[in-house]
């Protein structure tokens, strides 16, 4: 496909396989690319894959419900979600996602993202709040029963000080020995374009540190009851 499919009503791809073309011939990290698939505003798109290249995946332009959709090879983003109201409503249900460079799902508008029973590997961040948007709003994920395969950097990244809120639960982590992927990672956000500074995240604990090849990991500061909302016991490695 060469133009990008704008969706106004339900669809349902029926597992059909989607790769860009042309104009949307691209798979790399330039920002502000075109999607293969843009939906309006309370539209479900349901078993599509999204092949390579993939453009710039999905951009849902308000609240909107992403079912059984898979990406091969994740391009910018795997899916954008904006709106202008804080009452939208973003779901993942079920999918995958795979080869992604660096964000899967970015969120720039405000609202909520609720992803569930969804796999992913080899990617750089599953999940994103804009950090450096021009305009900032107070953003929200939830993901429950998510399988992460390794290689992978970090689950989850949020601006502490635009009062985004991560919860999680049920989260299994394969073939991450060594606890490379952050669970959270926290940032201060700002809206003139500079890149956010870390605020927190994670570090080795020598403390913890029983062998040359065991090492706990220390999350600083971790599940805070405010922004970071789970429990250890929520992620669990295999």
């Amino acid at each position: 496909m060469s133009e990008t499919i704008v969706l106004t009503e339900d669809f349902d791809g029926g597992g059909t396989r989607y790769h860009g073309d042309g104009d949307l011939g691209e798979g790399g990290q330039e920002e502000g690319g075109d999607p293969l698939f843009e939906l309006a505003d309370g539209v479900t798109m349901s078993n599509v894959v999204l092949g390579s290249p993939a453009a710039d995946g999905v951009h849902c332009e308000g609240s909107c419900t992403l079912r059984n959709v898979g990406w091969e090879d994740v391009g910018e983003d795997a899916a954008t979600f904006r709106a202008d109201s804080a009452s939208a409503r973003f779901r993942v249900e079920g999918g995958s996602a795979a080869a992604a460079e660096d964000k899967v799902f970015q969120h720039n508008g405000p609202g909520t993202l609720t992803i569930t029973g969804f796999t992913v590997e080899d990617f750089g961040a599953l999940y994103r709040s804009c950090g450096n948007c021009g305009s900032m709003d107070e953003r929200h994920v939830v993901m429950d029963d998510i399988t992460v395969h390794a290689p992978g950097g970090r689950l989850v990244g949020i601006n502490e000080n635009y009062g985004d809120t991560a919860t999680s639960s049920n989260i299994t982590i394969i073939g991450d020995d060594d606890r490379d992927i952050t669970v959270r990672q926290r940032y201060e956000g700002d809206d003139d374009g500079d890149e956010p500074e870390e605020t927190g995240g994670r570090f080795p604990s020598s403390a913890g540190r029983t062998t040359a090849t065991t090492r706990t990991w220390c999350f600083a500061p971790g599940p805070d009851g405010t922004h970071c909302l789970y429990e250890e016991s929520d992620i669990t490695y295999q």
